[in-house]
């Protein structure tokens, strides 16, 4: 699957599962790749979603409904995700 593909696919199950004024996910994979335990097949990402509703929530909780959004992609797609929430 293309990066890009991925990426908007991410997007859309954010955008799906949560109600948001913006989002920007950015692949920083390339970054880790010095890591001990990097894999090229899973991705590294960046997510900066600008949201009402997240930010009415603890930073806990607002990360675990980022994080129901793409569960099953951590299975074999995704290593890491920061979450910035603004």
């Amino acid at each position: 699957m293309q990066i890009n593909n991925f990426l908007k696919e991410i997007e859309n199950k954010i955008r799906n599962h949560i109600d948001l004024e913006s989002i920007n996910i950015i692949d920083n994979s390339h970054k880790h790749k010095s890591h001990k335990f990097f894999d090229k097949t899973k991705y590294h990402l960046k997510v900066e979603i600008q949201s009402l509703f997240l930010k009415s929530l603890n930073r806990v909780k607002a990360h675990k409904e980022v994080l129901k959004a793409v569960n099953e992609e951590f299975k074999d797609k995704i290593h890491a995700l920061e979450i910035i929430i603004k």
